[in-house]
């Protein structure tokens, strides 16, 4: 975990981003526009046209208020029809003023339901559109390489690219927005240029020092929020692991309840503290900045009332003027605001699309070669050597062996000894670094990825318990064939898990795990047995067994292998375990130490010539005597 008293400040930039930079990050902007396009085009046409309807209410409303004061001013000054509401009305005095208020009044219905319409086509499409991004950051992660997953700094950006699809939809109805505002104020800026050119050159004085300190904040939030990017990772982790019921057991009977607590609370309240500076600051600048907006704005309202006085604009001008400037002044800081805002979402925009720019490097080959079927040969280590990422240390160095078709091959060795590195390589999650793995004298980098998986079963100790149907839980063996409830039924018979099905009360129906509602949980072992039907469900040619039995006592462990061994007639198999009443049915024994083969046999060799693995199975045989 991160050890917070120990951490320096956030690095927060020292200046605003320079012009050009901002642009730099504005480029991200048309890559999001084509994805809301392509989202729902009828949607995206829909939103625009409403906004632009939207755009020209402003001056329409401020253009027919002042008709109507100059209309009621110059009726206030002519000789009354006579005394009653009747002789105005019937002398048809009123028409004119009659006719501006309807209009007026369709101007305000029109615009509600302009509102509305906008407010729904835009929740409709920012929904679809955070659907989309959501869809297409599980597609992406799902093609990068195993080593992105085992790597903080991958996790980091993962964590960041997901808070930013799921938080970056307001972005689409700010850049709308901002393109609404625009058509207002070009809108307004006519009619005032008209009547008072000048006016204009007070509105920059009342909107740009808001805009360069919120260009500022902006900058600090977003820096803030990066750097703390690890801190939230952990956060959501205590969150997790303090209310699941995989960790309940041990978090109450080791007392864990008050350290995770007090752990979370430190961490909130130190990002809780950083983010309260920022917005005090944000504060009290924006304060300052709107006293300088509200008297630059009294300033030509003043000007404005002057020159009424003084006989050179109508009351409705004054009207007009007034509401026009404070208009403009609202809708200019709104502009370059919204700039800076969405200069900052840019900013955040890059954390979600640098994620895509992720490349997998174990990719299919342009033109692969088709798998060997059925295998011939077998699988063949020619001097392989390969480090994880990150790391000087070899985890497998100078290894070579035969995995020979139809062959049933154990793997055995401590932890560290470069078993499951072995499975990584021959499924390619990985790459060697040196020398290379064939199967049927073909290099694995010379065939499909999607037919090497294909091909392959493999169910590892640390399984994935899906919180899924029961028949679902075994279709994700190969799930095209999710609808074959006879492949299913076979799959779950061949691993003995049909007989923990038939407990259940809805049968392949039921739902598993506590995660949702009326779902049961299964013991370690009958959660095995249904990973293991996976591997059956696959109908590999080759099937790998990473600790299998792991969870099950001696018995259902003896009927399980018992089972595998009949059905893995023809194919070929690999099973790593540390259990050698498992490993001593397998035809030929690999004992592994370092990433290097120290010893090669059957069970009765490997016993007979009384080294490593003799000595490890006299231990754990000691164990049951």
């Amino acid at each position: 975990m991160t050890d917070l008293p120990g951490r320096r400040p956030p690095p927060l930039p020292e200046t605003a981003l320079t012009f050009r930079e901002q642009l730099e990050n504005f480029r991200l902007l048309g890559r999001l526009l084509v994805q809301i396009w392509h989202t729902s085009p009828p949607l995206a046409v829909a939103s625009v046209c409403l906004r632009l309807l939207g755009a020209l209410q402003p001056i329409a409303m401020l253009w027919v208020g002042k008709l109507i004061i100059d209309e009621v001013v110059r009726l206030s000054g002519i000789t009354a029809p006579g005394p009653a509401f009747g002789d105005w009305w019937a002398s048809g005095t009123l028409n004119h003023v009659v006719t501006l208020l309807l209009i007026e009044l369709a101007l305000v219905v029109g615009i509600d339901i302009i509102n509305r319409a906008m407010n729904l086509v835009d929740s409709i499409l920012s929904e679809l559109h955070s659907n989309q991004m959501s869809v297409d950051l599980m597609a992406h992660a799902a093609k990068l390489d195993l080593r992105h997953f085992e790597s903080a700094e991958y996790q980091d950006r993962l964590e960041r690219a997901r808070r930013q699809a799921a938080g970056r939809n307001a972005l689409l109805s700010v850049l709308f927005g901002q393109a609404q505002n625009v058509i207002t104020v070009a809108t307004l800026a006519a009619g005032l240029f008209i009547y008072a050119p000048w006016l204009i050159l007070l509105l920059p004085i009342s909107f740009m020092p808001a805009v360069l300190g919120e260009t500022r904040f902006n900058q600090l939030a977003y820096w803030l929020s990066r750097w703390r990017t690890p801190e939230r990772r952990e956060l959501e982790y205590i969150r997790y692991i303090g209310a699941t019921p995989e960790t309940a057991k041990e978090i109450k009977l080791f007392g864990l309840g008050d350290f995770l607590v007090s752990r979370f609370r430190t961490l909130a309240h130190t990002i809780f503290v950083e983010n309260t500076r920022v917005a005090r600051q944000r504060a009290f600048w924006g304060a300052i900045f709107a006293a300088i907006s509200t008297l630059t704005y009294y300033a030509a309202y003043g000007f404005i009332v002057w020159r009424t006085i003084a006989g050179e604009f109508t009351i409705g001008d004054l009207a007009f003027l007034s509401g026009s400037f404070l208009r403009l002044n609202g809708l200019f800081q709104a502009i370059l605001l919204g700039f800076t805002q969405v200069a900052a979402q840019s900013m955040y925009l890059d954390d979600l699309f640098s994620f895509f720019e992720i490349q997998p490097g174990i990719v299919s080959p342009a033109t692969p070669k088709p798998f060997p079927a059925p295998l011939r040969q077998g699988i063949r280590f020619e001097n392989v050597g390969f480090r994880y990422p990150d790391t000087d240390t070899w985890a497998v160095r100078n290894l070579s062996f035969d995995l020979k078709a139809g062959e049933t091959l154990a793997l055995v060795g401590e932890n560290g000894a470069g078993k499951t590195t072995i499975v990584k390589l021959i499924t390619r999650l990985y790459d060697p670094d040196e020398g290379r793995v064939t199967i049927d004298g073909v290099d694995l980098r010379e065939l499909s990825l999607t037919e090497i998986h294909a091909n392959i079963g493999v169910i590892f100790q640390d399984f994935i318990r899906y919180s899924l149907t029961a028949r679902d839980n075994i279709a994700v063996g190969r799930i095209a064939a999710r609808e074959d409830a006879t492949r299913i039924d076979r799959a779950a018979e061949q691993s003995l898990a049909d007989g923990v099905i038939a407990k259940l009360p809805k049968g392949y129906d039921q739902q598993l795990g506590r995660l949702f509602r009326e779902g049961r949980d299964l013991s370690g072992g009958e959660w095995q047995k249904v990973a293991i039907a996976r591997a059956y469900m696959r109908d590999a040619q080759l099937i790998i067994l990473d600790e299998p039995t792991a969870a099950l006592d001696a018995k259902a462990e003896a009927e399980v292998f018992a089972r595998f061994k009949g059905l893995a007639q023809g194919k070929t198999a690999v099973i790593i375990s540390h259990r050698f009443s498992t490993v001593r049915m397998a035809d030929r024994i690999l004992v592994l130490d370092g990433g290097a083969i120290l010893e090669a046999g059957t069970h009765e060799e490997l016993v007979a010539l009384g080294g490593r693995y003799a000595e490890l199975f006299e231990l754990q045989a000691a164990g049951y005597r």
